[in-house]
């Protein structure tokens, strides 16, 4: 996000005097420019120059020698002679007494001195104290303490001493203001840009959308200078992309300066450092600044190579297959074939990368404190394949955030002789005449016209714009407008707006600069008969009955280890082993996609008792991912237009398989003891009535039946079917080796459920049924019944049995003990019987109840319990 000082932003348009940083950003915001901070004065207060009149070195028990001094700061600040103070080393005279730690300067140099009063970045307020046995009346001050970075300049670490380093031939008298003498007052604008608008990316191109807001006078710094002219004997350039991504050469333009002779030792002026400082970049050497703040001054990315380092000719290639390249910041770095790199002859074997065009450049070419001959690089480069590359390394860089939004490709030669003069202004050398400017043939350095018809803006906007501002706004922002006929106007963009390339990127911009604020606001009306989806209802409907339950819902990122797969107890051949891989995750440890919603959640359930929950009562709907059984790459649509149909299909086929998934884990009190009594704990019972919740809520009718399903305990596991047998989803109690591994409460358990298969088998409309207005009748059975029947078997014989009278059949109790024998067990279920033609006779309920236990003995062989 681009910080834009106002005294930089005034070299290129006029800012009235008194313009504050409000004024710029609400100008900015205008027409488009979001304000993202704004970075007040980094010192406000009494900062002024002094003179070092004495100072006396005291050594200190702590083992370190401070400095007592007087200062002289001028007589609007000076405490008088007769003023009570310390005593005072030298001859007595108007001063003031300063402790500082610091030992670069002596008495007779001029310093920088924070007054009380004074506020500095932190901020820091500065007031008289004592220390050291003295009142400290102020402090000396350096670069790091005033924001201005590591040092102005390698002679002046530590304090800074006006008239060394980057200060020499400053003039300056004590009292004078050292806010203004170090530009520290300057107020600062942080805005975003968004990404089609890469020209905002520079001082040039806010200054344009400034002078557009208000009207104000704008200069173009690039008609300025006079670029270089590309001639014969120049530094060997050859572009050779022989694999382009998608038919666009990775470079298009490569022009090349070259200095000689520079002053390996000169440092960076004052106002550059400054300036880079105050935009948010720190001040390196002049070579490396001065290529920085054209950058930043300009938006044309440049790089500097030290010439020495370097064996001719320059090649623009591809990255070979296995090619290594260590970056400016130490890094290896291994190289993709899709890499465009730049590459010399220095290598073993003739050919090596020394940079990743348009991202970083490489350690081997850097430029050092022994660089003396320098060579300018100024590119055009593709924004595919830069914004690849970044995203590739993970090295986003100030030269890839502007190459990837697209750089004016009239830049080059302009921003190289730029760069060029600075160097040889404040470091020596001298310019080669001979200057490489290497093309692709073909490429164009203007976009293509627009078609636009003059009545198109009002169509799509809804303001009537007159011919008038339709052809102003579109002048003004740089464009070549001619008449087309026919009320047609054929539009030619300026080279630094790429972005433009239909006629609705101009109307955009006609809207934008005659002003947002004359677009009406209308509320649209939504259509009649639109709503939520039945799977958007059902999802609702589904949380909805699970929080009325008692339940919390949760969120976990869907990442997690290899070994979460072995933690859950799941079989070599279980699918939900087909795991996606991430290229690029967020965490190495978590390179996986979930495959079962259990698989996060449990976690997510561990986390919460490690910060003091005693209960869980969790759930969360979303997707889990299965890989293809076959995958195949998925292929990479262009950026330029829309993905035909045969290439979504191929990028959803590549896809993994989505799964919706609703899942839940419950372990501990369902609440704790109040005077009604102990709740009981969750249980694998509450995980089943959870599952059969989602499914009641979702509209579908689920069969439970016993089954053994990692990560569940093998004897207290559910599965859920639809009537057709397809499974969709499992409850119960989690296996104890779960349990322990995930360090939840004994006999935790947990449900997951498919609920996209659930919404799939509800069916679409719900007949309503007539409720009888006759009066119920209550039977209560007890059957004795093998060990591994399900009560659903037993449920659906019974309500089979009966028929229509059955109104419910609902399971209240189940016992196994010395009583009902050995391998069985009591079910005993609660029957309201009603029917909707009359009051049921005491013959008709007896008929029932024999055809229901008859129903049991032939289904299951049941016997009813005596």
């Amino acid at each position: 996000m681009p910080r834009i000082p106002l005294t930089w932003l005034a070299d290129h348009v006029d800012l009235p005097t008194g313009t504050s940083a409000e004024s710029v950003a609400a100008a900015l915001v205008s027409v488009g420019l979001e304000e993202e901070a704004i970075w007040p004065a980094q010192v406000t207060g009494p900062l002024v120059v002094g003179r070092v009149l004495d100072l006396v070195k005291e050594p200190q028990k702590n083992g370190k020698t401070i400095n007592w001094c007087r200062v002289d700061v001028g007589p609007e600040h000076n405490e008088e002679l007769d003023s009570p103070k310390d005593p005072q080393p030298g001859e007595e005279r108007p001063s003031r007494g300063i402790i500082c730690g610091a030992h670069n300067f002596e008495p007779g140099d001029l310093v920088i001195v924070s007054l009380p009063g004074t506020v500095l970045p932190g901020p820091f307020p500065i007031a008289a104290r004592k220390t050291y046995g003295h009142v400290s009346d102020g402090m000396i001050c350096s670069t790091a303490e005033l924001g201005l970075g590591e040092g102005i300049g390698p002679e002046t670490e530590g304090i800074i001493v006006v008239g060394k380093g980057t200060l020499a031939g400053v003039e300056a008298e004590p009292g004078d203001d050292a806010i203004a003498l170090l530009g520290l007052g300057d107020e600062v604008v942080e805005i975003n840009v968004t990404p089609d608008r890469g020209y905002a990316f520079s001082m040039r191109g806010v200054a344009r959308e400034y002078s557009h807001a208000t009207g104000a006078a704008f200069t173009d710094p690039a008609e300025r200078i006079e670029g270089a002219v590309g001639t014969r004997g120049g530094i060997p350039v050859q572009l050779r992309d022989e694999s382009p991504i998608r038919g666009r050469a990775g470079c298009s333009r490569f022009v090349a300066v070259e200095v000689r002779g520079v002053d390996p030792q000169a440092a960076s002026p004052r106002w550059i450092q400054q300036r880079l400082a105050q935009a948010g970049m720190r001040p390196i050497s002049l070579i490396v600044d001065v290529t920085n703040y054209v950058m930043l001054d300009l938006g044309q990315p440049l790089h500097a190579y030290d010439s020495h380092q370097l064996v001719g000719p320059i090649v623009v290639r591809r990255a070979h297959e296995g090619e290594m390249l260590e970056t400016l910041d130490d890094k290896p770095r291994a190289l993709a074939p899709e890499d465009l790199v730049i590459a010399d002859c220095g290598g073993e074997s003739g050919d090596r990368a020394i940079g990743i065009a348009g991202v970083m450049g490489g350690a081997s070419t850097e430029v050092s404190a022994e660089t003396v001959n320098v060579i300018i690089e100024a590119a055009s480069f593709d924004p595919v394949t830069v914004a690849r590359s970044a995203r590739r390394h993970r090295l986003p860089s100030e030269a890839s955030r502007r190459f990837e939004r697209g750089v004016d490709p009239l830049l080059p030669p302009i921003a190289a002789m730029r760069a060029a003069q600075l160097i040889v202004e404040h470091g020596g050398g001298e310019i080669d005449h001979r200057v490489t400017d290497e093309r692709v043939d073909g490429a164009p350095f203007l976009p293509a016209p627009i078609s636009l018809a003059v009545t198109d803006a009002e169509r799509l906007v809804g303001v009537a714009y007159t011919p008038e501002q339709v052809r102003g706004s579109l002048e003004t922002i740089g464009c070549t407008v001619e008449d087309a006929g026919d009320g047609e106007l054929s539009v030619t963009p300026p080279a630094w707006r790429p972005d433009l390339t239909i006629a609705e990127d101009l109307v955009e911009e006609i809207a934008r600069l005659v002003g947002y604020d004359q677009i009406p606001s209308v509320l649209p009306q939504a259509r009649g008969g639109r709503g939520l989806t039945r799977s958007q209802r059902a999802r609702r409907a589904a949380r909805t009955a699970l929080a009325e339950a008692g339940l919390v819902e949760v969120t976990s990122y869907p990442f997690v280890a290899p070994g979460v797969l072995d933690d859950l107890q799941l079989p070599a051949d279980d699918e939900r082993r087909r795991t996606v891989r991430l290229l690029n995750p967020l965490t190495e440890d978590e390179p996986l996609l979930r495959t079962d919603l259990l698989q996060t959640l449990l976690p997510v359930a561990r986390r919460n008792l490690g910060r003091g929950e005693d209960a869980l009562a969790i759930f969360q709907l979303a997707p889990a991912f299965i890989a293809r059984e076959e995958p195949t790459p998925a292929p990479i649509p262009g950026v330029d237009a829309v993905p035909a149909a045969q290439e979504l299909a191929a990028i959803d086929a590549a896809l993994p398989e989505q799964r919706a998934q609703i899942a839940a884990v419950l372990a501990g009190p369902r609440r704790g003891a109040t005077w009604f009594g102990d709740a009981g704990s969750w249980d694998w019972a509450d995980a089943i009535d959870a599952a059969r919740r989602v499914a009641a809520a979702s509209g579908a009718e689920v069969l439970v039946a016993a089954a053994e399903h990692a990560p569940f305990h093998p004897g207290r596991c559910a599965r859920l079917t639809l009537a057709d047998g397809t499974v969709v989803g499992h409850a119960g109690e989690l296996h104890p080796r779960v349990v322990k591994t995930f360090g939840l409460p004994a006999r935790a358990s947990a449900m997951v459920v498919a609920i996209d298969a659930l919404v799939a088998a509800a069916p679409a409309v719900i007949a309503a049924e007539a409720v009888s207005t006759y009066p119920v009748a209550k039977e209560d059975f007890a059957f004795v019944v093998a060990s591994d029947v399900p009560a659903a078997a037993v449920e659906g014989a019974l309500l089979a049995g009966i028929g229509d009278v059955a109104e419910s059949v609902e399971l209240f109790d189940v016992y196994t003990g010395e009583q009902v024998g050995e391998g069985k067990k009591s079910l005993a279920f609660a029957v309201r019987l009603r029917s909707a033609e009359g009051t049921l006779s005491a013959e008709e309920i007896r008929s029932a109840r024999e055809r229901a236990i008859a129903a049991v003995d032939a289904a299951v062989g049941g016997v009813l319990r005596a």
